[in-house]
């Protein structure tokens, strides 16, 4: 599991940086996303560019998860980067966010999921596209059709089986 860390003496001067793994397929398709929904207001900068700047921060840990770095110096590691990120959003959404702090299971969840996810990054990656086509900035709803291609079949095969 990632750890959370709190602060960082070495926080961004203009605004809050989102740190990620540039290596990863599936961090490249949901960052080129995140940026579509929060214009400039966000840096977006793998470990492998600022980990360096960020001595305080184990590299390790940078591998493990994402990270938002705010402007004083607080961080926001895993699902909790990405739920802090909407507030970025054109359209802020603090529900996310909030959720993660405030309820028990919901961290617990979202943590497990992430970790999951971290951990299987290439499959969720081929899931990713199959699902939501190839193009982050224009998500195409293909999971609507399997699943729902997914039920014809079971409906057909129990009426005719």
């Amino acid at each position: 599991m990632f750890s959370k860390i709190e602060k960082t003496a070495f926080p961004p001067l203009e605004k809050p940086v989102m740190v990620w793994d540039g290596n990863c397929g599936f961090c490249n398709y949901w960052i080129i996303r995140w940026k579509s929904k929060t214009g400039d207001r966000i840096h977006y900068k793998t470990f492998q560019e600022v980990s360096k700047n960020y001595p305080d921060i184990p590299l390790k840990e940078f591998k493990k998860a994402s990270r938002l770095i705010e402007m004083d110096g607080q961080i926001y590691s895993g699902p909790n980067s990405a739920y802090r990120s909407f507030l970025y959003f054109n359209k802020p959404n603090e529900k996310w966010h909030r959720w993660y702090s405030e309820s028990g299971w919901f961290t617990y969840l979202s943590d497990h999921t992430y970790n999951f996810i971290a951990k299987h990054r290439s499959i969720m990656f081929t899931l990713t596209n199959i699902l939501f086509g190839k193009n982050p900035n224009v998500l195409k709803p293909y999971w609507f059709f399997i699943i729902l291609s997914i039920v014809l079949v079971i409906y057909l095969l129990s009426k005719f089986l």
